[in-house]
């Protein structure tokens, strides 16, 4: 009996196009989840970070946490002192992130300073938290600075006295000597929880300069 042939046997290149687009959708899947839930990359441009962080260098920032945080229903809260990536609201205050628009410089990084109902001040270079916990007050970067060429420098520009808002994160760039970082001490305002985009955890690029945060 003569076997009737099959439809990939009929049409090889149909067969040859379907496959590839099949493929390709499950890249472009497989890609979707791994920077939505997981993580994604992001070139640093300029120096606010520095020393931590040059201009041109690739950070990975992990997803997981905001994923899971989020799937439960509640906010991510990053830690102190952690550095991360963000939405950048544009110059006003945005604190519904559905309002978010494109806008210049669309993801900021930063470093973690204070949380809400934390008093943040800055007088004479020094940067100072107070809570319920350190009435007196404390320096945060006393955990952060690890050496005099990596973490936060030491002189931090500015006058201020701010009371974080509830829902709200107080960040800071590692360079704050002037206008060198565009922070929540001079004009970019406190950050909402639901901006933040996740914890940057490795540098990759340069590889000569791969390290973990």
């Amino acid at each position: 009996m003569e076997q009737t042939p099959s439809f990939a046997q009929k049409y090889p290149a149909l067969k040859d196009i379907l496959s590839f687009l099949l493929f390709a959708g499950a890249v472009a899947l497989g890609t979707f989840i791994l920077n939505t839930f997981i993580f994604r990359s992001y070139n640093v441009i300029g120096g606010s970070m520095e020393n931590t962080l040059q201009s041109g260098d690739r950070v990975i920032v992990n997803r997981v946490p905001v994923s899971m945080a989020h799937f439960a229903e509640k906010e991510y809260i990053p830690e102190r002192g952690q550095v991360i990536v963000f939405a950048n609201g544009g110059n006003t205050a945005i604190t519904n992130c559905d309002a978010l628009t494109d806008v210049k410089d669309q993801y900021i990084i930063k470093r973690v300073i204070a949380f809400p109902g934390e008093r943040v001040t800055v007088e004479d270079g020094v940067l100072t938290v107070y809570n319920d916990e350190n009435p007196d007050g404390f320096h945060p970067d006393d955990k952060t600075r690890k050496s005099d060429t990596e973490g936060p420098k030491s002189e931090t520009s500015g006058s201020v006295n701010v009371i974080v808002p509830e829902g709200e994160l107080f960040v800071s760039g590692d360079n704050r000597e002037g206008s060198n970082s565009y922070d929540s001490r001079n004009g970019l305002g406190t950050i909402p929880f639901c901006r933040v985009i996740g914890p940057a955890v490795m540098r990759i690029f340069p590889f000569t300069g791969i390290k973990f945060f």
